[in-house]
C-alpha cells in the first residue's frame, strides 16, 4: 500500500494542507459491517460519519434478500433455529452484498479487483467496553467457519483504541484478484475482517483502488473536495453515488448537463437501488430517475427507507411524462412557460406540428397566461395511463443509529404510504422530514405510521 498511501488519503481525507484529521472524525469511521440484536437484516451504526458506507450497503443487502431469495420474510435472515446456519446465512448475504459494489465499481475486468486489507501480523485486536469496538461482538462461529488463520489474535495485534490514523495507513496491504468468482472467494474469506475494527473503512479503501484513483478524479466534479468531510466526518455526494451507482459523480441528475459551456456529470444510467434527499425539498438539488429508483428508496445519507417488491417496475408512460415535464421545471414550480411546450412534446415523440401545438396551448391556458400547469398537461395526453405504482403500500424506515431510535433499539419502523392524484383531496397526516423526503417522488403521498411517533432521519 506504501505507493498509493498518500494518493488514497488525499482522495478520501484531502490534503495535508488542508489541516490533519482530528482523532474524533477518525474514530467515528473504525467500526465494522455489524448486524443489530433485534433485525437479523438491519446493521447498526455507532456514530455519525460512516452511514456514507453502511447506507448503501444497507440497500443492496435489502435489495439482495428481497429478490434473490424464495422466503418472503426479509426481516429474518434464515427460517432456521440453527445457530451455524443463521451465522452462515449472515456472512452469504453480507459478502454477496459487498462483492456486487465491488463489482459495479470495477471499470475494466482486465485490472482486477483490488482488496484492502491488514498486513500479515498487523490486525487490531478489539475489546467490547467501547461503542467503536462492539461491533466485533459476531455471535460465536461453527468451528468449520472460523476466521483464517492469519486473522486469529496474537500478542503483536495492537488494541483499536490505540489505533490512529498513521499507525491505520500503514498496517494495509492490497490483494488484487483478477476473477469475479476469484472475488468472491476473496470477500466470503474476509468476512471476519469486514465485520472487525475499520471494516468499513477497509471495504470503502477496496471500492476506491478498484475502481481506480485516477477514474475517480475525472469523475469528480471538485478534485478538491475529499470523499470524507474534514470537519463533520460525512460522505460526499461523489462518495454516495460511487457506491450506488459505481461512478463517482457529484450530481444526481441523469445524464450530463451544460452550464455556461462547462460539463457537468450526472448518472448515467438506472441504478438497481437508489435514494431520495431531504435536500432536494429544500431545492438545493433534484434527484432523477437514474438514483431515484423505484426498486429501494434510500435516503441520504444515513438512513433507509425502502418498499416492498409491488414498487419495482419500469418507468410508466406517465411517470416518463411527469419527468420530461420536470425536466422543463427546474425550478419545480410546477408549470412551464408556453413556449416550452412544444419542446416538451417533442421529448415525449407526441405530434408537435405547429398548428397542433397552437391549438393545445389554447386548452390548457384558456386564459392566456403564458403557461402550462403539469396536472392538465398530463391529464391531456395521458388521462388513462396509471403510474404502475398502487394507491397504497406498506413502507419500511431504517435508521441505524441506536440513539436515533425508540428506547435505543434499532428496529424497522412499518408504516403504510397512500399514493394521492393532484387531483385529490389531500388528507394531511404529518409534516415530518420522512414525508418531505418521499414528496420529492411523489408530491401528494401521505403516511400512516404503526408506531405512536414518525421515525427519526436524525
Amino acid at each position: 500500500m506504501s505507493d498509493l498511501n498518500k494518493e488514497v488519503v488525499d482522495l478520501v481525507w484531502g490534503r495535508p494542507s488542508r489541516g490533519v484529521v482530528s482523532a474524533s472524525i477518525f474514530r467515528r469511521w473504525t467500526q465494522g459491517f455489524a448486524f443489530c440484536e433485534n433485525e437479523q437484516t438491519a446493521l447498526e451504526q455507532f456514530e455519525g460519519g460512516p452511514c456514507a458506507v453502511l447506507a448503501p450497503v444497507q440497500a443492496f443487502l435489502l435489495k439482495n434478500i428481497l429478490f434473490n431469495r424464495e422466503s418472503s420474510n426479509w426481516r429474518q435472515i434464515t427460517g432456521s433455529f440453527c445457530m451455524a446456519c443463521y451465522i452462515e446465512e449472515q456472512k452469504t448475504a453480507l459478502c454477496s452484498t459487498l462483492s456486487e459494489i465491488l463489482e459495479s465499481a470495477c471499470t475494466s475486468p482486465s485490472t482486477g479487483f483490488c482488496l484492502v486489507t491488514w498486513a500479515k501480523g498487523q490486525i487490531p485486536h478489539t475489546s467490547t467496553h467501547t461503542n467503536t469496538q462492539s461491533q466485533t461482538r459476531d455471535l460465536p462461529a461453527p468451528e468449520s467457519s472460523q476466521p483464517p488463520q492469519e486473522q486469529q489474535p496474537s500478542k503483536s495485534y495492537v488494541s483499536a483504541e490505540d489505533l490512529g490514523f498513521e499507525r491505520f495507513h500503514s498496517a494495509l496491504h492490497k490483494r488484487t484478484v483478477m476473477s469475479v468468482s476469484g472475488l468472491r472467494e476473496e470477500v466470503l474469506s474476509l468476512y471476519h475482517t469486514w465485520r472487525g475494527c475499520c471494516g468499513v473503512l477497509l471495504f470503502l479503501y477496496s471500492v476506491i483502488l478498484t475502481k481506480g484513483i485516477e477514474n475517480i478524479r475525472n469523475e469528480i466534479q471538485d478534485t478538491m473536495e475529499p470523499l470524507i468531510d474534514r470537519v463533520h466526518g460525512h460522505g460526499s455526494q461523489s462518495f454516495v453515488n460511487l457506491l450506488v451507482t459505481g461512478h463517482a459523480v457529484s450530481n444526481v441528475w441523469d445524464g450530463d448537463r451544460e452550464c455556461s459551456g462547462m460539463k457537468l456529470h450526472g448518472i448515467y444510467k438506472q441504478a438497481s437501488v437508489g435514494f431520495l434527499t431531504l435536500m432536494e425539498s429544500l431545492r438545493y438539488c433534484k434527484v432523477q430517475m437514474h438514483t431515484g429508483s423505484q426498486n429501494i428508496l434510500q435516503k441520504q445519507i444515513v438512513k433507509s427507507l425502502f418498499m416492498e417488491m409491488s414498487l419495482v417496475c419500469p418507468e410508466s408512460p406517465l411517470e416518463q411524462a411527469r419527468r420530461v415535464f420536470q425536466s422543463f421545471d427546474p425550478e419545480d414550480n410546477g408549470f412551464i412557460p408556453d413556449s416550452l411546450l412544444e419542446d416538451v412534446m417533442k421529448a415525449l415523440d407526441l405530434v408537435s406540428e405547429p398548428e397542433y401545438v397552437s391549438l393545445v396551448k389554447s386548452k390548457l391556458d384558456p386564459e392566456s397566461l403564458g403557461i402550462i400547469l403539469l396536472g392538465p398537461f398530463l391529464l391531456e395526453f395521458f388521462p388513462d395511463q396509471d403510474s404502475g405504482i398502487p394507491d397504497s403500500f406498506p413502507v419500511y424506515h431504517y435508521n441505524g443509529l441506536k440513539q436515533s431510535n425508540h428506547n435505543d433499539r434499532v428496529e424497522y419502523v412499518e408504516g403504510t404510504a397512500l399514493v394521492l392524484g393532484f387531483e385529490d383531496p389531500m388528507v394531511r397526516t404529518d409534516d415530518t422530514p420522512v414525508k418531505r423526503c418521499l414528496q420529492t417522488r411523489w408530491p401528494y403521498i401521505e403516511l400512516l405510521w404503526t408506531t405512536d411517533r414518525s421515525p427519526s432521519l436524525n
